[in-house]
């Protein structure tokens, strides 16, 4: 059965900027510092404390913003957003309001629906501000505590708003999942949802046919999401749930304002909290203790030409340059930037780029995995890596042999030669082959009768038995030599 409606998406991402000071004073952000540690007059809103701007969190801003397609105006300003929360000292939150670092820009997504087809999501527009703090609440024994940290006031964001471009909770999946990868190719976020660094506010609402009418539903933003898979779930829920109250009141967007919902991940429902404010219960206005900020076009310019390499452009040229498969261009550029370049290396390294691919997704994605390590702290390098697989290539090694050879390498560390005489690997000559070959297909007839039949796989059987016989005899060298005998013979 068809879906009944359509949903309607717009994501709100907030991005803490990789500085290592805050976006108005010089305290750290570091993650993890004890409880109000990180703080000084300015983060804390005291009377007379002046904000001063970091040039760092405005050039990270300008990367993305160039990244992301999006226009750079030539002057964008600081803007007081009033609200009063317990995690707020100030009152009110420095942001912008109608003059953005960033205008508009897209973001291309692989469309879920169809992977080999792109989807382009608009985005309205990417400004700076300062976070608050971060109201901590036990509820435990029965009592009823909130402490407030205030050590985030002040951590630079940038908040990225795109248009409600996207139709399904898997679409919006896609597009943080593109989104977070950018960013971390550009440097200028860990994206770490799981220490605030990466937060994601969805608008939901849903369009409804009915009678040859489109007809709206109220707008939901859905909050408290700590996973790109709790973003899809809370979605996919949130739409059964504002077309069930639609079924229930015939309520539209016409009469109703926006409210917030927050997302309670044990239960797997959106619960409501509050009405949405609006841009007028804000009270904007321009910030009297900071001035505009001027770019110029030199500046954007030369911040454009010193991008890194996206993901989008990445995919495209090892495809190019290494004759890979699309999928396995897309599994090594989602990995990020390091695990790009210990692939180009092992692949230039080796000469063979299509089983460095194989090797680095099964062998090295899978031990990183089990040992959760990134590429960088990876036990064997790019280079020794390379080394073992030219010698799979020449035919000196099997991949079963490469394999325990890349085994040891992990535990032990050393070079591939060392691995080897550790290991007892010898290479065995064509002479020890073939009378090892003749041997066994003496001692099986049957074998040469399936061959000569027609079934080549019958000579699987003997591999096993030469492996028993002489570990370090080459599989495919066995094979070859062995259907060479049994034709000469024929």
């Amino acid at each position: 059965m068809d879906q009944p409606y359509e949903i309607v998406i717009g994501l709100e991402v907030h991005v803490q900027l990789r500085t290592t000071t805050k976006l108005f004073c010089r305290c750290a952000t570091q993650f993890g510092a004890p409880p109000n540690t990180n703080v000084c007059p300015v983060c804390l809103g005291m009377p007379g404390a002046l904000p001063v701007i970091n040039e760092h969190a405005v050039q990270l801003a300008l990367q993305t913003g160039l990244a992301l397609g999006s226009t750079i105006p030539p002057m964008t300003k600081w803007d007081r957003k009033q609200y009063f929360y317990p995690d707020l000292p100030k009152g009110y939150q420095i942001s912008q309001f109608d003059l953005p670092i960033c205008d508009g820009g897209h973001l291309a997504i692989a469309d879920p629906a169809d992977e080999s087809q792109t989807r382009t999501i608009r985005l309205i527009r990417a400004h700076l501000e300062e976070d608050a703090g971060k109201s901590m609440h036990d509820e435990a024994n029965g009592r009823a505590d909130s402490r407030i940290d205030l050590n985030r006031c002040g951590t630079p964001l940038l908040e990225i708003v795109s248009q409600p471009d996207m139709r399904s909770a898997a679409e919006a999946k896609a597009f943080l999942t593109e989104l977070k990868l950018l960013l971390t190719y550009l440097d200028v976020s860990d994206c770490e949802m799981q220490e605030g660094s990466l937060r994601v506010d969805a608008n939901v609402n849903l369009k409804i046919e009915k009678a040859g009418d489109t007809i709206a539903t109220p707008i939901v933003e859905i909050k408290n999401m700590n996973s790109f898979r709790a973003v899809e779930r809370a979605i996919a829920h949130e739409a059964q749930r504002q077309y069930h109250e639609w079924e229930e009141t015939g309520l539209t967007i016409k009469d109703r304002t926006k409210r917030t919902f927050g997302w309670d991940d044990a239960a797997e429902r959106t619960v409501p909290q509050r009405e949405k404010e609006e841009a007028a219960d804000y009270r904007y206005l321009p910030d009297p203790d900071l001035l505009p900020i001027c770019l110029s076009t030199e500046t954007v310019e030369a911040t454009r030409a010193a991008l890194a390499e996206f993901p989008a452009v990445a995919r495209q040229r090892l495809q190019a340059d290494y004759e890979i498969k699309a999928y396995d261009a897309d599994v090594i550029v989602n990995q990020g930037r390091g695990v790009v370049e210990y692939f180009e290396a092992v692949a230039k390294g080796s000469g063979d780029a299509r089983r460095a691919s194989s090797w680095i997704q099964q062998d090295v994605l899978r031990t990183m995995k089990e040992q959760g390590v990134g590429i960088g702290d990876f036990a064997v390098s790019a280079d020794t890596l390379a080394e073992l697989l030219g010698q799979v290539s020449a035919g000196k090694l099997d991949n079963a042999r490469a394999r325990d050879v890349f085994q040891h390498l992990l535990e032990k560390g050393g070079s591939v030669a060392e691995a080897i005489k550790a290991l007892g690997i010898e290479s065995v000559d064509a002479g020890e082959i073939e009378s090892l070959c003749q041997e066994l297909l003496d001692a099986n007839p049957q074998v040469v009768e399936d061959v000569r039949g027609g079934k080549m796989q019958a000579i699987g059987s003997l591999i096993g038995q030469a492996k028993k016989k002489n570990p370090n005899v080459n599989p495919k060298q066995f094979r070859e030599i062995c259907l060479q005998l049994i034709q000469s013979a024929g």
